[in-house]
């Protein structure tokens, strides 16, 4: 495993302003540990809950930008569906109407991703919002369950800190 490192500094600033800054540091410190993008070679460098917070963070910036569909497309669903990522968020991280949800996705995934994750024009992308109209619920609660999401996180992150960083003084 690879040591990541927080400085103590950036930890408390990022206390500071919010729950998403503290989140961040830990996403931003092990994204640079690994060169900036997981990786299959890299992936071995991280434990198990290092690789289900970047999955939040791939989860959380698709959705929040273009929903289900648009991570789809962007070629994140094996990532986040054929990975125990929704098992962990469930089991381990206590997080059991996120973990549905992505289940549930995961439903239309294995139904609809074929065909939404094929190369398109940017008109034919546009389109696969009204053609794929199942996400739009889901799209939605995410949107609206983001925040106390983010605050479970926070608060995992917090209690297992040592999972996810040492804290350099």
């Amino acid at each position: 495993m690879k040591d990541i490192f927080v400085s103590d500094d950036a930890l408390r600033k990022a206390a500071g302003e919010g729950m998403d800054a503290f989140v961040k540091v830990f996403i931003d410190a092990i994204r640079q540990s690994i060169g900036g993008e997981l990786t299959a070679e890299n992936m071995g460098e991280l434990n198990n809950d290092q690789i289900t917070l970047l999955a939040w963070d791939t989860l959380h910036e698709e959705i929040m930008d273009g929903g289900f569909v648009q991570l789809i497309h962007n070629g994140y669903g094996p990532f986040i569906f054929k990975n125990p990522f929704a098992k962990a968020l469930n089991k381990l991280w206590g997080m059991r109407e996120l973990s549905k949800m992505i289940y549930d996705a995961h439903t239309l995934y294995v139904k609809y991703g074929a065909e939404i994750e094929k190369d398109c024009t940017d008109e034919e992308f546009m389109a696969l919002f009204e053609q794929y109209p199942e996400f739009d619920d889901m799209d939605d609660k995410f949107v609206e369950n983001e925040e106390e999401w983010t605050e479970q996180i926070a608060r995992y992150i917090d209690e297992h800190i040592e999972n996810f960083a040492k804290i350099a003084l």
